[in-house]
């Protein structure tokens, strides 16, 4: 009998590990099957520039696994009961249950509105492709009116900062407003915070520091000063979190949701199951969490991988790097921020600003999705046979 390999996310760490383990592990040892909400790939570093207008590239997830073996289900994930090791999955024919063997979860994280009041009911998020379409939507409807409009912008994070620099830029008509509630960039250094300051001064961005919101109305964001800011389309960026699945389960998580996991990035409570991504709790290697990030994508999937075909293969596991090292933000098309951080995950005083970080943003965002779309490219195609029955030792052995 085949070992059942399911993935639970098409996002970029799910796409391309599926796509790595079915280079790397027999077909006639091994079935992958990857279960996916949507048909096509989302780009969602990309999404706030769909929602601004520009044309983003969604390739079919049935082109990207054609050729690997891949099974692909098209269905919503509803819950994963780890005790029978079994996923269960709704979609148009009403659904059912995946049986697996391993499990890699990676269905990622989703904005969250903390629980202020109108949020989740007037906001719009960049988080999710049908929100930024509906975004999208709204500010071509003010377009077309003529009117130039307003948009507000909660949250200046990497996310924030990106959205309302790209709005600011597209869309010039667009009066465009940031929330800040603190110092604005306070993650980034003394320079680059300036840097980001000018940006925002050049495309006539307004700036509201130490601004906490209360609540959001369909045409204006309250704050907590007093301050009511008209808004046409408020965009909440302010945080991110994972669904309810993983708890829901029975797996160990954080308090946030996000499933413990072991330098291999198995479930330290299940150990069939492997998190990856913005759903898995991973100790870094400089002794810190792992941050939600595309980066952080693709090294835990990288290292679920290794995990994977060593256990499966009695072969002795490598440690692949888990790191964060900068944060990539960009300033509209033509602007950007390259920040490098320390092993505290604190700004170091250098920092690069200008149309170089720009370059290289729009570079990292065309290799992943070149990396996403051909996941078994540039892996030596040894199909490795399963070990018939690894023993304890075998199975737990990693590299130093």
């Amino acid at each position: 009998m085949k070992h059942r390999i399911v993935v639970l996310g098409a996002g970029y760490a799910g796409a391309y590990a599926a796509g790595t383990l079915a280079r790397r592990l027999s077909p006639a040892h091994t079935e992958i099957t990857v279960v996916n909400a949507e048909p096509d790939f989302v780009q969602r570093m990309r999404l706030h520039q769909l929602a601004a207008g520009r044309g983003i590239e969604a390739p079919k997830l049935a082109d990207v696994f054609a050729g690997t073996g891949i099974r692909l289900r098209l269905a919503r994930v509803t819950a994963v009961d780890p005790e029978r090791q079994v996923v269960a999955v709704a979609d148009a024919d009403g659904g059912g249950e995946l049986g697996y063997d391993t499990l890699m979860y990676a269905l990622g994280s989703h904005g969250a509105d903390h629980g202020v009041p109108g949020a989740a009911e007037h906001a719009f998020d960049v988080a999710a492709r049908p929100s930024a379409l509906r975004l999208r939507e709204r500010l071509d409807h003010l377009g077309r009116r003529g009117e130039g409009g307003s948009v507000v912008v909660v949250g200046d994070g990497l996310t924030g900062i990106e959205t309302a620099t790209e709005f600011a830029e597209s869309r010039p008509g667009l009066s465009v407003a940031l929330i800040a509630r603190g110092r604005l960039g306070a993650r980034l250094s003394a320079g680059a915070r300036g840097h980001l300051r000018q940006a925002c001064d050049r495309l006539g961005i307004t700036v509201l520091e130490h601004t906490t919101v209360e609540a959001v109305e369909a045409t204006r964001v309250l704050c907590a000063d007093g301050t009511a800011l008209a808004s046409d389309a408020t965009v909440w960026t302010a945080g991110f979190a994972v669904g309810p699945i993983a708890t829901a389960g029975g797996l160990e998580v954080t308090d946030n949701g996000r499933i413990v996991v072991d330098r291999t990035m198995r479930s330290v409570s299940h150990p069939s199951v492997y998190a990856i991504g913005d759903s898995a709790y991973v100790i870094g290697d400089n002794g810190r969490p792992l941050p939600m990030s595309c980066a952080s994508a693709g090294y835990t999937g990288r290292q679920a991988v290794e995990a994977i075909v060593g256990r499966l293969t009695g072969r002795k596991i490598p440690n692949t790097k888990l790191v964060y090292t900068y944060n990539h933000i960009s300033l509209g098309r033509r602007d950007g921020i390259l920040q490098s951080v320390d092993d505290e995950g604190q700004a170091k005083p250098k920092y690069m600003g200008g149309r170089r970080p720009a370059r290289i943003k729009a570079a990292i965002l065309k290799i992943s999705l070149w990396a996403t779309s051909h996941p078994t490219f540039g892996i030596p195609q040894r199909k490795r046979r399963l070990a018939a029955a690894p023993n304890a030792a075998a199975e737990n052995r990693v590299a130093a």
